[in-house]
C-alpha cells in the first residue's frame, strides 16, 4: 500500500515557498521540449518498499555521491531487522514513472519527534538518492515533500558525508535549518597498496609495511572472494571470528545480536551480486582464519567488518595490513573516490596518513518546529563542551 502526501492520490510536486536567500531551482525550458511533470508520494508499506528495488537500484547508479549504505538491499534489510510498524516514510519523486529522487526515512518519537534516515547506527553514512542529471526540480520537489511530511517533526539527517546528495535538498529547504559536525571518518586515496606504502612519512615506516606484507606471504596466507551463494556461511564465520577476537574485551554489542546477523546475511548476498560488496576469506593451512566484508560504491570502498582468529597474531601476522591490502584490491585502481576507513579515530588508522573527513548533521525544521531544532542545537553544544571538559581533565590527570 502506498500512502500519498497529503492523503489521497499522488499529487504533482509543488516547489516550496523559499526565503529570498535560498538557492532556487533553474527555470524549466518552455521552448520546444515539454517539461516532464514530477510526482511525489510517501511510501509507508513494507511490500511497496520491496517492490521499489529495480527502480531504486537504477537511481542508485545515477547518483555518484551514493555510498553502499544507500543501496536498496542494505536499507530494506535494515528495515526488516530494525524497523517499527507504522513508522516507515519513503519519500519518492518520479518523472515519467521513473524514480529521480528518494529520501529513505522513518518517524521516531523520542527523544523528540523526528524524521530520521533508515540505516541507524549500523550504517556509517546516511543520504538521499538524487539523479545526477537533475536540473534542480527534483531536489526542489523532494524538499517540498519533506516539508509536507515533517508536519510537527524535525528532519534530522545524521552522518552525511561531505558532498552528499541531501546537501542539494538542504540548499532548497523552505524553513529554518542548520548544519553541525557529526562523526569523524578517515579516508585514504583509492590507490593500490604499493602507492599507499609510498605515502608513508619515512622510508623506515615504508620498509616496515613491506616487511609485514612479505611476512603474510611467507606464512602462506591466501585469500579468496566468496561467491554470492556462499555469503551466508561466510558471514556466519565472520561473526564467529569477530566474537572470538573480542572475547574478554569491550565489543560493539549490536554485532553479536541475531537481528544484526539476519540483516547482514539478507543484505550482503544481493550486494555481492550487484558489485556493491565483496566478502573475502583468508586461509592459513587450508583453514579460514579471517573473513572481511568490504562495501563498495562509485564514491568509495570501505572495510565494514571483519573477524580474525587469534592464531594470526600468534603467528606474527599484521591483521590490519592484511585487511587493508585486500581492500585496496577492490578500490578500482583510483577510480573510486576514496578508500574509507569509516567512522572512528583508532590509532592504527593513523599509521597510513589518512585525511580527516567530518560527517555533517543536517537539521531541517518548519517554522512551527523551530523550537525542536533549537533544542537539538542546545543539546549538541552541551555534549561538545562536556567532551572538551573531560578531555582537558584526562590530560591534566596524565600530567
Amino acid at each position: 500500500m502506498t500512502a500519498t502526501v497529503p492523503a489521497g492520490a499522488a499529487r504533482p510536486a509543488r516547489p516550496p515557498a523559499r526565503p529570498s536567500d535560498r538557492a532556487t531551482a533553474p527555470a524549466p525550458d518552455h521552448g520546444t521540449a515539454p517539461v516532464t511533470e514530477l510526482v511525489t508520494e510517501v511510501v509507508t508499506d513494507e511490500d511497496a518498499f520491496a517492490a521499489l528495488a529495480p527502480a531504486w537500484e537504477r537511481l542508485f547508479g545515477r547518483c555518484a555521491a551514493a555510498t553502499p549504505f544507500q543501496t536498496h538491499a542494505w536499507l530494506y534489510s535494515w528495515w526488516l531487522s530494525y524497523g517499527r510498524p507504522g513508522r516507515l516514510r519513503l519519500l519518492v519523486v518520479r518523472a515519467g514513472g521513473e524514480l529521480v529522487a528518494v529520501a529513505p526515512l522513518m518517524l521516531v518519537r523520542r527523544p523528540l519527534p523526528a524524521l530520521v534516515p533508515l540505516g541507524g547506527t549500523v550504517s556509517d553514512y546516511a543520504d538521499v538518492l538524487l539523479d545526477d542529471g537533475d536540473d534542480g526540480r527534483a531536489a526542489e520537489a523532494l524538499a517540498g515533500a519533506l516539508a509536507d511530511a515533517a508536519r510537527t517533526a524535525l528532519v534530522d539527517f545524521r552522518e552525511v558525508r561531505p558532498g552528499g546528495a541531501v546537501e542539494r535538498v538542504y540548499d532548497r529547504w523552505p524553513g529554518p535549518c542548520r548544519a553541525v559536525p557529526d562523526s569523524l571518518c578517515l579516508e585514504l586515496p583509492a590507490v593500490p597498496m604499493d602507492e599507499l606504502v609510498a605515502r608513508l612519512p619515512s622510508s623506515k615506516t615504508g620498509q616496515r609495511a613491506r616487511a609485514k606484507l612479505r611476512r603474510l606471504a611467507a606464512l602462506g596466507v591466501r585469500r579468496r572472494a566468496v561467491d554470492p551463494e556462499e555469503v551466508p556461511a561466510a558471514l556466519g564465520r565472520l561473526l564467529e571470528l569477530h566474537a572470538l577476537q573480542w572475547q574478554g574485551r569491550k565489543v560493539t554489542s549490536e554485532h553479536l545480536r541475531p537481528r544484526f546477523r539476519e540483516h547482514l546475511v539478507r543484505a550482503v548476498g544481493p550486494m555481492v551480486r550487484s558489485g556493491n560488496a565483496v566478502v573475502t576469506e583468508f586461509l592459513l593451512d587450508d583453514e579460514v582464519v579471517a573473513v572481511d566484508l568490504t562495501l563498495l560504491s562509485d564514491s568509495l570502498s570501505g572495510g565494514y567488518l571483519y573477524g580474525a582468529h587469534p592464531v594470526l597474531r600468534q603467528r606474527k601476522a599484521d591483521v590490519a595490513v592484511m585487511l587493508l591490502d585486500a581492500c585496496t584490491r577492490h578500490s578500482g585502481g583510483g577510480q573510486r573516490g576514496a578508500l574509507s576507513l569509516l567512522r572512528g579515530d583508532e590509532p592504527y588508522k593513523h599509521h597510513w596518513r589518512p585525511r580527516r573527513v567530518v560527517n555533517r548533521r543536517l537539521l531541517l525544521a518548519r517554522r512551527r518546529t523551530a523550537w525542536l531544532l533549537a533544542a537539538v542545537l542546545c543539546d549538541t553544544v552541551a555534549r561538545q563542551r562536556g567532551r572538551e571538559v573531560l578531555h582537558r581533565w584526562r590530560g591534566g590527570n596524565r600530567g
